[in-house]
Formats: structure tokens, C-alpha cells, sequence
């Protein structure tokens, strides 16, 4: 369910039931062949397909965030991180007074942070926050090791058919050192076409197994949020379904 799709009696009803809802932080930058939207493409699937099993209301998404370093790739938008800190607790307050407590924020972009306020919020038992991003968890370093890969900025991990507007090479990237950008060399200049290293692109077998993986994640960490559930009620494991 997206607000996109709703009126605000239907939120209303929505919340006689349910006091979850999902955030969605993305970026507009760089990502090398792939869409310049792909932090915010990649956690909207994720909220999309999540939702169908869960039922979790979808907010809009925040389709910029704290992208500096790519600042001198044409087409990237940035905000500075005060901005964005500013802007989501705004988001979440304006939800609370609604009656929303529980908040899972799937963030696609390394460089949003998630603001002390609503860390603060948490701490307190005011509302509960689940600051989530795919590819810290776990499930996804599992994956990795799996195919004896890492994911990295615009390599295969990010290469989804729903993010490409371009083909990839085929070729390996060597990894880039980071730490060559500074004053006098640009990450434009360090970085080239943008990926960070790695492969391109993988089988979209690979790629879809990855994010079924990531999905069930997503799902079990919001029905351990869910009003109705006791304290010590199980999560379902998702390979049962």
C-alpha cells in the first residue's frame, strides 16, 4: 500500500489496525551505467514487493540525500546532511501526530545517516525506529560470501534490471582506493565512470536470488514490529512460506 494510492480516510482506517509504516530514503547521484535514481529505485522495490506479504503502508520516497563527493558528475543532487536530518524528523513527526509509532526507514544510500533526534526518539519509547540498510545486514553478507564477491558502489550488487538505463561492461573494475580523493583529485578524476569496483553486472538469477533474499529480510524485521504481535511470539522464518 502506498499513500500515492490512498485518501486520508483510508490512512485513518489503516491506522485502527496497524501503526507501522515505511519510510524510503534514496539519492539522486552517480551510479556509473546505471540510473542516476538507483539508491531510491532499489529500496522502493524492496518496500513494493515487502508490502504485498506484510501489508505496510509506503511512504513516498526522499529522492535526495547527502551525495557531495558526486557533486561533479553531471546529474547528481545533493543536500547537505543538516538538511536531510532536518527534513526526515520533520517526516516522522508529522507521522507520529498522526498515530504512527513504528517507523522501518529503508535507507539505499550510504551517505544518509540517521539523525541523533529519532535515535533519541527510539532510546526514549517514544516510537520505535528500525533504521535499515540492505546491504549492512547480515542476509546480504551471507550472499556475499556465497559468490565470493563484495558489493560496492555501482558494481553488480546494485545492477538490477530495474536500475539500468544503459549496458554495462562485461569486464572487471579494478577496486578503487578511496583515499586518492582529496584537494587535488576529484572523485571524478579517482573514480572514472563512477563504479567503486568489481564486477559490472551478474547473471539476473544471481541478481534476483539477491533480492529475494534481501525481501524476506525486509519482512521478518517488520512482522517483529507488528502491533498484534506478543513479546514472545515467533517471527515466521521465511523459508517456511
Amino acid at each position: 500500500m502506498r499513500l500515492q494510492d490512498l485518501n486520508w480516510m483510508d490512512v485513518e482506517r489503516y491506522l485502527d489496525e496497524d501503526d507501522r509504516i515505511m519510510l524510503i530514503m534514496g539519492s539522486t547521484e552517480q551510479h556509473a551505467y546505471l540510473s542516476l535514481m538507483t539508491d531510491t529505485l532499489m529500496v522502493s522495490h524492496i518496500a513494493t514487493a515487502a508490502a504485498k506479504r506484510e501489508s505496510v503502508l509506503i511512504a513516498p520516497p526522499l529522492n535526495f540525500g547527502v551525495s557531495e563527493m558526486f557533486i561533479g558528475f553531471p546529474g547528481t543532487i545533493t543536500i547537505s546532511r543538516a538538511t536531510f536530518e532536518m527534513v526526515l524528523v520533520e517526516i516522522v513527526e508529522s507521522l507520529m501526530h498522526q498515530g504512527f509509532t513504528h517507523f522501518f526507514i529503508l535507507n539505499g544510500h550510504g551517505g544518509n545517516q540517521e539523525p541523533p533526534r529519532l535515535h533519541d526518539l527510539h532510546m526514549d519509547g517514544v516510537i520505535e525506529v528500525q533504521w535499515y540498510e540492505w546491504w549492512n545486514t547480515e542476509a546480504v553478507r551471507a550472499f556475499e560470501d556465497e559468490q565470493g564477491l563484495e558489493i560496492d558502489h555501482a558494481n553488480w550488487g546494485e545492477n538490477f534490471p530495474f536500475n539500468r538505463v544503459a549496458e554495462s561492461p562485461s569486464r572487471e573494475k579494478e577496486t578503487i582506493n578511496l583515499s586518492l580523493i582529496d584537494s587535488s583529485n576529484s572523485a571524478r578524476d579517482v573514480l572514472g565512470d563512477g563504479n567503486f569496483g568489481g564486477h559490472y553486472q551478474l547473471d539476473d538469477a544471481v541478481m534476483m536470488a539477491l533480492f529475494d533474499t534481501i525481501v524476506d529480510d525486509v519482512v521478518a524485521q517488520l512482522r517483529a514490529q507488528r502491533p498484534d504481535r506478543q513479546p514472545d511470539e515467533a517471527v515466521d522464518d521465511p523459508e517456511d512460506e
